[in-house]
């Protein structure tokens, strides 16, 4: 199977690109993006079988991560500057047709980009785990909270109450949350090449983007609020979520009242990665919604 990876110029930086196939037969492109703020393109790996279709499938680090890390600037970590890099990358690779797939943080993007830059030559969007809006993300990882043991809850407390995110209890309790609603710190050694690679995370961009952890959005995307914006959005549009997700059934299920004619999948058992938990099941129902199309 083809790989070819390379930098773009972008800002004063560069950002790395990871393209595996090529698209024929008038398929257009796939375009992934990543989470975090800061995740990396790593475990999108997983979905390179789609290649195998005659599809190009594209990956990047976003600026201030992985191969595109840099730090010390925070007055960088904004949603402007993430879609004017994604605009950037499309004309820099000549993708005039894409699908785009963005998962968490990237699916935020995917309803910032439709909804305020009103791209051209979208054929698809695919919202995998991502959210509308800030203050109802931040209230639904609340309401996960309280299932939560009554020390995790008082520990977690304390913390936003002091804004102190260093003490080992609050530590504790929020890696467990996490694992119980995200993703697993560590995985097995059966687990793909790409889910275990060390990575290089981008903290200070997942801070001053996002904020000290899932709940409590403090950064630069603390006011993203578009739920009533959603009915702008005239793309096809397929939602995924799991049923142990941190994005849950009523984010999704406001995104999938709010953009006409988008459909919903759940995925029962998955957490916040459902390509990673049923990668199978994930690019089967990918590779048809891609298919329809195109």
């Amino acid at each position: 199977m083809k790989l070819q990876e390379g930098y773009m110029p972008f800002l004063d930086y560069r950002t790395y690109y990871r393209i595996v196939g090529e698209s024929r037969g008038g398929k257009a492109p796939l375009l992934l993006l990543h989470g975090g703020p800061g995740s990396t393109h790593n475990y999108f790996e997983v979905l390179d079988c789609l290649a195998d279709e005659d599809r190009a499938i594209i990956s990047y680090d976003q600026l201030g991560c992985g191969n595109s890390f840099i730090e010390g600037h925070p007055e960088l970590w904004t949603a402007r500057t993430w879609l004017d890099e994604l605009a950037a990358l499309r004309a820099h690779l000549g993708l005039e047709r894409v699908h785009l797939l963005g998962q968490s943080w990237g699916g935020m993007m995917i309803i910032a980009y439709l909804c305020d830059d009103k791209p051209t030559g979208v054929a698809s969007a695919i919202i995998s785990s991502g959210h509308p809006s800030s203050s109802l993300w931040a209230s639904e990882q609340h309401r996960m909270i309280r299932r939560m043991s009554e020390r995790e809850q008082a520990a977690i407390a304390r913390a936003e109450a002091s804004g102190d995110f260093r003490e080992p209890e609050y530590l504790a309790a929020n890696e467990h949350f996490m694992e119980l609603n995200c993703c697993d710190s560590h995985y097995g050694e059966d687990a793909p090449e790409c889910l275990r690679r060390e990575k290089k995370h981008g903290d200070e961009s997942y801070l001053y983007g996002w904020g000290p952890n899932e709940y409590v959005p403090s950064g630069s995307l603390k006011d993203f609020e578009y739920i009533e914006r959603l009915p702008e959005i005239d793309t096809p549009t397929l939602i995924v979520s799991g049923t142990d997700d941190l994005c849950t059934p009523l984010v999704a299920k406001t995104m999938a009242d709010g953009i006409p004619g988008s459909r919903w999948e759940l995925f029962q058992g998955c957490r916040h990665m459902c390509f990673a938990e049923d990668t199978e099941r994930y690019c089967k129902m990918l590779s048809a919604w891609l298919a329809e199309h195109d």
